[in-house]
């Protein structure tokens, strides 16, 4: 299996990037440009994000765990010299519900994190991805817990 993107450039620092039948519009919001997308770096903490919450939906409902909302909030920190790299990734999962069972939360995090998340494994090549888990508000597992 393969993945296959063709990017186009639109003009001034501005792209657009087709996989399959969807189009993503790249561009440059710091300096000239169209400002008609996000800038790359933030994709690839979308990508984090998208791919390690699917892993998460998918075994929470093996787990049979229902919650009623779900939302990850994906932050990085640059390095100062170039190329601008991430130097750490912050990865915080929230989930609100009634009766959720916190154990099974944190499993399903840590076998996408440990096992499933392709994005997560090729990101924690470059730099660390620490993890916080909040359920219904209250932290219940930080980033160093995780061992």
């Amino acid at each position: 299996m393969s993945h296959f993107v063709s990017t186009t450039w639109k003009g001034g620092f501005a792209f657009d990037s087709t996989i399959g039948n969807h189009t993503i519009h790249i561009d440059n919001n710091a300096g000239p440009g169209h400002k008609t997308g996000p800038n790359p770096k933030p994709l690839m903490l979308a990508s984090l994000a998208g791919c390690t919450g699917m892993d998460i939906v998918s075994l929470l409902e093996k787990m049979r765990v229902k919650v009623a909302t779900y939302r990850m909030d994906a932050e990085a920190e640059l390095t100062d010299e170039h190329p601008k790299i991430y130097s750490v990734i912050r990865l915080k999962y929230f989930f609100e519900g009634k009766n959720l069972k916190v154990d099974k939360i944190i499993k399903a995090v840590r076998l996408s994190k440990d096992r499933y998340c392709g994005v997560s494994a090729m990101l924690a090549m470059v730099c660390p991805i620490e993890v916080s888990v909040f359920v219904n508000g209250e932290m219940v597992m930080g980033p160093d817990e995780w061992g």
